[in-house]
């Protein structure tokens, strides 16, 4: 569509940073290796694509951008220097949580050390109720604390009260003469997340606290940089699948914890257009898988990051560690083993040519024939082949298989057991079939494994996007702005006051509006978090105007629907939930093939085939409503498809390929 604005989105990876650019209808991708500062990495990666497009920078109208700085902090645990100040009494919450094990017959399991060590928290005496304040706070008292916080030599602070989520008033005294006090950030529980739930509510305060000061310097670089380019602020991809502007995230740091895995989502939905879908995101370190149903991504705000839990409204994501990059290994029992650990960026794959020497899944595929000497990883890296059968070779000599193409095929069926208990994870133990949905792959080596794993789960549909390995960028294109609050209420439906539930909702409004870049353009949706009372566990259902009877028959149809019954208890109202959310248009992208889409065959190994001739072809190339029989392998610049035997394609209006089961 001609007159559409110049867009661009970057997703920072593990091991590469995408980028797609949308130019008068024509999307131009790169993909460049992630960088330690990885704002340095982005502007390389528009550059890049830029140059490739016959643009420059400075032509950029929109820049979304999607990035692993919170979820690495996290998972890395170097993250800010963190005190806690909470109510006396409460200092240990983070380490008592829920009193559940990691794993139940497990005599050494450990549960993951609580991100705010014992000495960095600080008790208050004041006390305050669902009701109102008790005891007020003392601002000396607070003084006092400000002067222990700052012996600490802490990078910032999280406050964590009593009650708060309901009464907030001391809670916002002890913020205010902390940031009076202490040149650091400070986070508060009633601002992060004004739900009940003592040890929650403080958790993902002390997430918030803990990644804040890396993500307001990285961003604050990628704005100046960006400025510097002549290029548009970024607008930064949330976990709830939403974008919002720099300056709110930078103030609401939690919310981007899921930022690349919630952008891919995002781009399966746009492209895929299918109420049935799992999403399948496998890049270099890592794979993601989600649900789209109803045109909609499944979203929760029960999600837990490394053993750590955070209740902000996010795209419900299954990760594991299995990627290009996951390192294939020998345990003491002599098993294969696949990841956690991955090579990164650098030194990468054996087969990059970097200096590593694990052997990974990339390497694997390498020798299995999918990935060809001859294939430019990226548009420009060139493969060591010779260098990847090496290193099979050792492994297989460490797990007594029989030379490198036996230790490929034992990586590739590891690392697919892997990811095909994830898709399990949000279909079959959720009470879905997976053979009702489409599966959508992506990602730079998504594609390759993705035939496979349909196969081994009953499912007969491919569906892989023409931007697959850049998906996660893509997606920046396609998603809208929104901005989620939530209040504690905890009363039952019969007894709920109209007038007081209409007035929260009002506040709720209020406060996602003043977060908004256009006001007048957004989308109110209202919901309730409601459950039988005495349950533990609520479901999120939608609300139009607030009348109890028709709550408590949409509650009551929405938990037969989740699982299978009613029950004639009183239905209770526990949160109520508002969300703002200003549309953006889906990007228009053309399809156009040109020259020869054959540009070769070779020899290539499947689990139940054997070593077959497969065809390859520049994906890039075949034209709309073009067909193929596997086997065949299609290359692109930032991904490469495999067609199995026994599955076919097609090419669709938009350079979407659709794989089925053949007749």
């Amino acid at each position: 569509m001609t007159g559409q604005r110049t867009q661009i989105g970057v997703d920072v990876g593990g091991t590469f940073t995408d980028v797609a650019l949308l130019v008068d209808g024509r999307l131009t991708t790169a993909k460049v290796p992630t960088t330690a500062d990885q704002s340095r990495g982005v502007i390389e990666g528009i550059e890049k694509a830029c140059e490739d497009a016959g643009i420059e920078p400075a032509a950029i109208e929109s820049f979304g951008h999607a990035m692993t700085v919170s979820v690495n902090a996290i998972l890395e645990r170097d993250g800010a220097r963190t005190a806690l100040v909470t109510t006396a009494g409460f200092r240990d919450v983070l380490e008592i949580g829920r009193q559940d094990r990691p794993s139940l017959y497990d005599l050494e399991a450990e549960k993951p050390e609580p991100l705010v060590p014992r000495r960095r928290r600080f008790e208050i005496d004041e006390r305050a109720t669902a009701d109102g304040v008790e005891r007020t706070v003392r601002p000396d008292d607070v003084r006092e604390i400000a002067e222990e916080v700052a012996a600490t030599d802490v990078d910032s602070v999280a406050v964590s009260l009593l009650h708060a989520y309901a009464t907030p008033d001391n809670e916002r005294t002890v913020a205010t003469i902390l940031r009076e006090s202490l040149d650091v950030p400070v986070s508060t529980s009633s601002e992060v997340l004004a739900e009940f739930r003592e040890y929650e509510r403080t958790a993902t305060t002390t997430v918030d606290a803990y990644v804040t000061p890396a993500i307001d310097g990285y961003v604050g670089r990628l704005v100046d940089r960006a400025a510097d380019a002549g290029i548009p602020a970024p607008q930064i991809m949330q976990s709830n699948g939403g974008i919002a502007d720099a300056e709110t995230v930078r103030e609401h740091a939690v919310t981007t914890v899921l930022s690349g895995p919630a952008a891919g989502v995002i781009g399966a939905a746009d492209v895929a257009g299918n109420d049935g879908l799992v999403t399948f995101d496998m890049g270099g370190t890592s794979s993601d898988v989600s649900l789209v149903r109803d045109g909609s991504p499944a979203r929760t705000t029960d999600a837990e990051i490394d053993g750590l839990p955070i209740r902000t409204p996010m795209v419900d994501v299954n990760t594991v560690g299995a990627g290009g990059g996951s390192i294939a290994w020998v345990d003491a029992g002599g098993a294969l083993r696949v990841g956690p650990r991955s090579s990164g960026a650098e030194p990468g794959p054996v087969c990059y040519g970097r200096g590593g020497t694990e052997p990974t899944v990339t390497d694997a595929n390498v020798v299995l024939g999918y990935i060809g000497h001859e294939t430019a990883l990226g548009g420009e890296l060139t493969l060591d082949v010779d260098a990847a059968r090496d290193a099979l070779a050792d492994l297989a000599d460490e797990a007594d298989l029989d030379g490198p193409l036996d230790a490929a095929r034992g990586v590739y069926r590891v690392a697919n057991a892997t990811m095909t208990r994830a898709i399990r994870a949000v279909t079959v133990e959720r009470g879905l079939d997976p053979r009702g949905f489409g599966l959508v792959a992506f990602g730079g080596a998504g594609p390759m494994h993705a035939a496979a794993l349909a196969s081994a789960l009953g499912m007969e549909r491919v569906i892989v996007p023409k931007p697959a390995g850049v998906l996660s960028a893509y997606g920046l294109l396609a998603a809208d702005e929104s901005h989620d609050a939530v209040r504690t209420v905890r009363v039952d439906l019969p007894d709920a006051d109209r007038d007081r539930i209409d007035g929260v909702y009002e506040e709720l409004v209020e406060s996602v509006l003043a977060d908004v870049s256009e006001p007048e353009r957004a989308d109110i949706e209202r919901a309730a978090d409601c459950r039988y009372v005495g349950q533990s566990f609520e479901l999120t259902v939608p609300v139009e105007n607030f009348e109890p009877e028709t709550v408590a028959d949409r509650f009551h149809a929405d938990h037969e629907s989740a699982y299978g019954y009613t029950l004639d208890e009183a239905v209770e109202v526990v949160n109520l939930r508002v969300t703002a959310r200003v549309e953006r248009p889906s990007p228009d992208v053309g399809h156009t093939a040109e020259g020869e889409s054959r540009i070769g065959e070779r020899e290539a190994h499947f689990p139940d085939e054997g070593a077959r001739t497969a065809a390859v072809y520049e994906r890039n190339r075949l034209a709309a409503d073009e067909s193929i029989v596997g086997p065949v392998v299609l290359e692109q610049p930032e991904a490469t498809t495999v067609v199995p035997p026994g599955w076919r394609g097609r090419i669709g209006d938009d350079g979407t390929l659709v794989m089925e089961v053949a007749e």
